[in-house]
């Protein structure tokens, strides 16, 4: 049963029918009323205004010209097949084109008839032409005075041939808003609606469609992108006062022996402003008695580690136990290796746990693991399986977490009676703007400065005709003990031309690095797992100078001893994968270089990129860049229509809007935090109806 008018099948529309609907369904994913009404128009032309054919230039970018068409030939048969017709107008001619559709647009044109043409001028051979224009004979034109601004709706050749043509499109929204406008339901309180001075939500519908004035259309897309934007930041906040409210944690009272010796006696370096400050925001999380959920970003480098140790030690010292999750087991063994070297001396245990890890290690681990007496447990997703129980889990720290899945992290949570509190980890640094949108339901922490003694990387930008000089700089940091990285973007594994792309790069580098003065790891996806570790731990353990590889060398992996990073095919890589990789050095105390090799045709992206690393060092400046230069696109793995559902609102032109939404999200629910007042009921009502599940975004 329909429960709404929007609702209502779209077959059950005026001149679309069931088999058109499936088309609609196919084409456009447009199954209802409510979802046509969401098919906005990409496109708005003032098609009050008419050019002549000799007012055609370089600079014009729509054109609309009214005249008759005096001669129609079809050139070619078959694939190779377009229609040609000449139109003519009081001040020229000009030729129409058409590669598609021809045998349609061929019957629906008569010759010596007066017609209106609009559409995008081509210069080809130094004459203009339009291909695919939109033609309609001049009685038809649609236009009314009172709506210069005709809406244009993304079609497809299918939809087309169904008759689906963007002017068929205007004549179906028409009747959809003649429908159902008197039942558009309303999704804000009134009060809101005029405190953030906002058109109500018809109003707003019927005017991105049929705008009265450029002014209307700006108003409605301010509204629909205000809702696209607040009901993303309410569900996530909800969430997140529903998790403050009812998930208790433990109270982490005591700062006591553990924490307080490691402070004097263990501590590497002087804690940066910024980690001081990340610590004393988890204290207080892990103070409050409510279950922390706390996002801890940090560039490569700036030591997110410490403050996690130093978390783990403020459980230790309220008897609790504590463990790290990383994605990899090279991950897992830098962890414990750092974690293991900062307690030295200190009365604590800490093991690891990975697939490798042989039968009766395990066996011991997990006993002492559940009598108490292991206080920190590192490990990669063996830490999930059943077998592994903890005596008294209170803090989980994960690393890099957008590397697993949503149910993988709620099975260490269920590892204990009292939910434990969560630090998640990320070396990836996210815009705010995105940071509010993927995690709106955790607080986030930031350490932006680097420890003391740690050296920028310098980053140069050569060509191909450099490479010697690169090479000899390479040699003169192997001989002065360093090592070198060397990475190829192999974009496909499988790929033959690829790959031997590589093994050519591989001995041009052997032979100027000939053994048995210099030896190379080489790491690629074609090499078994086992291979790969083994080439990884020779680099490791200095065995090899330098490290050809073709995958993205493990984020987190730590060869202080590594100075030297040369990225080959610099332009194939986005600027967040150049930054991950120049943050594999410059993670000792010595001077280390990033070198971005490129060929020299360059997209004006590509020089951007390459650009900006040059110039900055600072990731989030660089993930700014790379969000305006790529959008939200992948930056998450997710493309920003599956992340949230955005239609209208960007998040990268929108971050204004998106501030505002994310204020009165909070006024809302510091007001009403369950949403039980009657002016809300219509948010509440929208949020029972959306389609997407707001709570699963992050």
């Amino acid at each position: 049963m329909v429960q709404h008018i929007l609702d209502t099948p779209i077959e059950y529309l005026k001149g679309i029918g069931p088999s058109r609907a499936e088309m609609l369904r196919k084409e456009i994913e447009v199954s209802t009323f409510g979802e046509m009404l969401q098919y906005y128009p990409f496109r708005y032309v003032d098609r009050s205004k008419f050019y002549n054919v000799s007012d055609i230039n370089s600079d014009a970018a729509w054109v609309q010209l009214k005249g008759k068409i005096t001669s129609i030939q079809t050139i070619g048969a078959g694939r190779t097949a377009r229609l040609v017709m000449t139109f003519k107008d009081q001040t020229g001619e000009i030729e129409l084109i058409w590669f598609q559709g021809i045998k349609w647009i061929k019957e629906k044109v008569a010759l010596g008839k007066e017609y209106i043409i609009f559409g995008k001028p081509n210069l080809f051979n130094g004459r203009f032409n339009f291909t695919h224009p939109d033609i309609e004979p001049e009685e038809e034109e649609l236009i009314v005075q009172n709506e210069p601004l005709q809406p244009y709706y993304s079609t497809s050749e299918k939809l087309k041939s169904r008759g689906f043509t963007p002017k068929s499109f205007v004549r179906i929204m028409r009747t959809l808003i003649s429908q159902v406008h008197k039942f558009i339901p309303e999704t804000l309180s009134q009060e809101l609606i005029k405190s953030a001075g906002l058109m109500n939500r018809t109003e707003a519908l019927i005017s991105i469609h049929f705008p009265r004035d450029p002014r209307s259309l700006v108003k409605a897309l301010e509204r629909l992108k205000f809702d696209e934007l607040f009901f993303i930041q309410l569900q996530l906040l909800r969430l997140k006062y529903i998790r403050m409210e009812k998930v208790k944690s433990r109270i982490f009272g005591t700062i006591g022996d553990h924490f307080n010796d490691f402070y004097r006696k263990n501590l590497p370096f002087e804690l940066t402003n910024a980690q001081k400050k990340v610590v004393r925001e988890i204290r207080a999380d892990l103070g409050s008695g409510k279950q922390m959920n706390r996002l801890l970003q940090g560039d490569v480098g700036s030591g997110k580690t410490l403050v996690a140790l130093m978390s783990m030690l403020i459980a230790l010292d309220n008897g609790c136990q504590a463990c790290l999750m990383a994605p990899t087991e090279i991950l897992a063994a830098q962890h414990y290796k750092t974690i293991s070297n900062m307690l030295n001396g200190l009365p604590i245990e800490v093991s690891i746990l990975t697939g490798s890890t042989r039968k009766a290690a395990r066996v011991d681990l997990h006993n002492r693991l559940e009598s108490g007496q292991l206080h920190i447990l590192i490990g990669t997703h063996a830490l999930l399986e059943q077998k592994v129980q903890f005596h008294n889990l209170g803090l989980v720290v994960i690393d890099e977490q957008h590397r697993f899945g949503v149910a993988q992290r709620a099975r260490l949570w269920e590892k204990s009676e009292v939910p434990p509190h969560v630090l998640v980890m990320t070396a990836t640094p996210i815009p705010r703007t995105l940071a509010m949108t993927l995690y709106g339901d955790l607080d986030i922490s930031v350490i932006d400065e680097l420890p003391p003694g740690r050296k920028p990387v310098k980053t140069y930008h050569f060509y191909e005709k450099d490479r010697f000089r690169v090479f000899r700089f390479m040699m003169e940091q192997i001989e002065q003990g360093r090592q070198v990285y060397m990475v190829y973007p192999l974009i496909n594994e499988s790929d033959k031309l690829e790959l031997q792309a590589l093994k050519e790069g591989i001995d041009n580098v052997m032979r100027y690095f000939p053994i048995p003065q210099y030896h190379i790891s080489i790491v690629h996806g074609q090499l078994k797992a086992g291979e790969k570790e083994s080439e990884m731990k020779r680099f490791v353990e200095k065995k090899t100078q330098i490290m050809v590889a073709t995958t993205v060398i493990e984020v987190g992996v730590d060869v202080p001893n590594a100075s030297v990073m040369v990225i080959e095919n610099a332009e194939r890589f986005g600027l967040s994968q150049l930054h991950q990789l120049r943050g594999r050095v410059g993670r000792g105390a010595d001077q280390s270089h990033c070198i971005l090799m490129s060929s020299y045709k360059l997209t004006s992206d590509g020089r951007k990129r390459l650009e900006t690393m040059v110039r900055t060092t600072d990731g989030f400046e660089i993930a700014e860049v790379d969000l305006h230069l790529r959008g939200p696109g992948d930056l998450q793995g997710t493309q920003q229509s599956g992340l949230v559902g955005l239609k209208l609102a960007s998040l990268v032109k929108d971050e204004k809007l998106l501030k505002i939404a994310r204020e009165f999200a909070y006024r809302t629910l510091d007001e009403d935090p369950h949403l039980e007042k009657a002016e809300n009921q219509p948010m509440v009502k929208y949020l029972q109806r959306s389609e997407y599940d707001w709570g699963k975004i992050s």
